[in-house]
């Protein structure tokens, strides 16, 4: 997992093939102005989610892991508090292939507070509960495939 601030994304473009194509797409679009729903960047390797999200309580949050994708979380409005826990700290729990996530019963052990001009990385080792917040926050969900 990683948390930093959006200015220094493009520090971590190395971490995957994809991730400059992500990152590239983050830079030339006016986020706060995109509307809702999916921007297929790359069939089936790389997708952006505009969504809202919440409110939900720490005890609402599910933690989920993916097996083929890395989730790259932006807040656009708001706070967004998202639980962490390493993966290898869990249970087996069921995957569903079809949607990539597995969900887990267990409650995170650690909390990450996640502002408008933060980013979160969250790798298929890193289990996380996103969408902690009293109110609805609006946000950004890069889908990129693992390689």
């Amino acid at each position: 997992m990683i948390i930093d601030k959006l200015e220094n994304l493009e520090r971590y473009v190395s971490l995957n093939p994809l991730f400059s194509e992500a990152m590239a797409f983050l830079k030339a679009t006016d986020l706060q102005a995109h509307e809702s729903g999916k921007v297929v960047l790359k069939e089936g390797e790389l997708t952006v989610n505009f969504s809202e999200v919440g409110p939900k309580t720490k005890a609402e949050a599910r933690l989920e892991t993916h097996n083929e994708f890395i989730d790259i979380q932006l807040p656009l409005s708001g706070v967004e508090v998202m639980g962490y826990m390493p993966r290898a700290d869990l249970p087996e729990a069921t995957y569903d292939t079809e949607k990539d996530i597995a969900f887990y019963e267990e409650a995170a052990t650690d909390y990450l507070t996640v502002k408008p001009g933060m980013f979160v990385i969250f790798f298929p080792e890193d289990a996380h509960a996103p969408g902690v917040t009293p109110e609805k926050v609006r946000k950004v969900i890069v889908k990129v495939h693992v390689k």
